[in-house]
């Protein structure tokens, strides 16, 4: 009895071949219309991107064109004439500019605020977050807590507490006065981007190197440096933008004898229609130089801002 009714039981129906389950079936084949709308839906945002970048160089194309061009021509007509008129260029601007005594001047204090502060921010901050992210001391979490409560903290509330302490300090109007201001307010920020960044670096290969005998500063050197070099590039790369721009400061800090580019160029613009030449080509020699950084290391950007948050 048992045997016939096992007997009449039907066997399962054999599976469905599914494309997705399938490999030999290979992916489902899009109809032409869907074809049609994905390729002029590409099409279409590309030459979006296109035409959206080509207005974002148009006043730095304006500004190139204006700085080459004689105050003259530049006050009878607008700078797009020279499309039709490509005489009106000339470097006379740019040679009037480089005998500027005061403008060169402020050339060389912008590159001497902006290269200290940009190295000194990389390296302490480099060595606290490493800190932060790998070594056990008393308190670590309550400090770094501290240090990102100091990013809310607007620059504003410290200019006058810190230019009393300048004054006291005989430092007010130095170039090392705006450097030190530079480096207090940027490490918040470097040591919160560098600790979230090391942080994601596999426990593995420290564990390795602390068993092969390395000591926490050759760790830092050879393991940590190597891995995190996006990272620290990348904040090298903001610092290096956001002093050499820097204006506040600079008006608030540096004396006679350390202003930077741009608060010689600010200077300059109380006679905006008698100093245009010197205005234009130096607007454009400070604007070209943290241009020319953004898209020689751009491709770090997305991976220093992206830090820490994928494990």
């Amino acid at each position: 009895m048992s045997s016939d009714r096992h007997a009449a039981v039907p066997p399962p129906p054999p599976p469905v071949p599914s494309a997705i389950e399938d490999p030999a079936a290979g992916a489902p084949r899009r109809s032409v219309a869907a074809r049609i709308v994905g390729t002029v839906g590409s099409g279409l945002v590309q030459v979006l991107l296109v035409l959206i970048a080509l207005f974002w160089l148009v006043p730095t194309l304006g500004l190139f064109v204006v700085s080459l061009r004689a105050p003259a021509d530049n006050a009878a007509s607008g700078w797009w004439t020279v499309l039709a008129q490509p005489a009106q260029l000339t470097a006379r601007n740019y040679q009037a500019l480089l005998g500027n005594e005061p403008f060169v001047a402020s050339f060389w204090n912008t590159i001497a605020i902006t290269v200290p502060s940009t190295v000194l921010i990389v390296v302490i901050a480099s060595l606290a977050a490493y800190a932060f992210a790998w070594l056990e001391f008393p308190g670590r979490d309550w400090i770094f807590l501290g240090v990102v409560g100091l990013l809310v903290i607007p620059l504003q509330v410290a200019l006058i507490p810190i230019a009393q302490l300048y004054g006291l300090l005989g430092i007010f109007g130095t170039l090392g006065g705006v450097i030190l201001f530079h480096v207090g307010f940027g490490l918040p920020f470097a040591i919160f981007l560098l600790r979230n960044f090391f942080a994601a670096i596999p426990r593995d290969l420290l564990e390795a190197a602390r068993m092969d005998g390395g000591r926490e500063l050759a760790i830092f050197r050879r393991v940590i440096l190597p891995l995190g070099g996006p990272a620290i590039a990348s904040l090298t790369i903001f610092q290096f933008l956001w002093v050499w721009n820097d204006l506040l400061v600079a008006l608030v800090f540096a004396g006679t004898d350390a202003q930077p580019m741009t608060v010689e160029l600010q200077g300059q613009m109380r006679q905006f229609g008698a100093n245009l030449d010197i205005i234009a080509p130096g607007a454009f020699l400070s604007l070209i130089v943290p241009l020319a950084v953004f898209f020689a290391f751009q491709r770090y950007f997305v991976q220093g801002v992206m830090a820490g948050s994928v494990k």
